[in-house]
């Protein structure tokens, strides 16, 4: 059955091709991006499927994620989803990494979802699914790591691979299952033209395994074709 599903990141895409997917199956979907007024693609959904709302959001602004949390009151949300995050420099090796941007990636994709979980789990909990499914990358695996260097975008999808594990015990007496995700090389602005497959692939299979995330799964780090990564 459809549920209720709120998504960060929207504009472009996998959070653009979640959100269509979502809408197409008849979910009531909350897609945020930073600047709905450029986010053209999305709005064009938004036009197709009326349970669709768009609404502004910086996941680093943590008074507009208040706000936001306001103006959906009660609201149960069967899926929280946080997929906006931030790549930062490319070529980040040894002696060549920029401090200020390590604290601003660690803002966007660290930080930025624990306060999204904490800000929006009554919601979560008031509903039927109860599933918080954070984006992460592979690259934020310690077992995966044999080819050194990325040590921003690393840290920081290893940091909140802790931050998921963390939730996951923290919110088990309210129901809620936290997973971490990897979405795979998509071929999208951060992943480039030489990634290997599509956002419509992507979005399907991680829909899948939010779809089929009960308790046993929470706290786990999951591929998006349903297999688990070590941490």
């Amino acid at each position: 059955m459809p549920g209720t599903v709120l998504i960060t990141g929207c504009n472009r895409g996998i959070g653009l091709e979640m959100t269509r997917q979502f809408a197409a199956d008849g979910w009531r979907v909350f897609a945020t991006c930073r600047d709905p007024a450029q986010a053209g693609g999305l709005h064009a959904l938004e036009g197709e499927y009326p349970q669709l709302e768009v609404h502004q959001l910086d996941v680093t602004d943590y008074d507009q994620m208040a706000q936001l949390a306001e103006k959906l009151g009660d609201q149960p949300l069967d899926i929280l989803v946080s997929n906006a995050g931030y790549y930062g420099p490319k070529g980040t090796l040894f002696g060549r990494v920029d401090r200020e941007e390590w604290r601003k990636v660690l803002e966007a994709n660290t930080i930025a979802p624990y306060m999204l979980a904490e800000t929006f789990c009554d919601n979560v909990a008031a509903s039927e699914r109860k599933v918080i499914a954070v984006l992460s990358s592979k690259v934020g695996s310690i077992a995966d790591n044999s080819s050194g260097g990325g040590y921003i975008y690393r840290s920081s999808k290893t940091a909140v691979n802790q931050v998921v594990k963390s939730l996951s015990v923290d919110l088990r007496e309210r129901g809620i299952s936290v997973i971490a995700l990897h979405p795979g090389w998509v071929k999208t602005d951060m992943g480039g033209p030489n990634a290997l497959i599509s956002a419509e692939e992507s979005a399907t299979g991680l829909r899948g395994v939010m779809l089929g995330a009960g308790m046993d799964l929470s706290g786990h780090f999951m591929n998006y074709d349903g297999s688990e990564i070590p941490w």
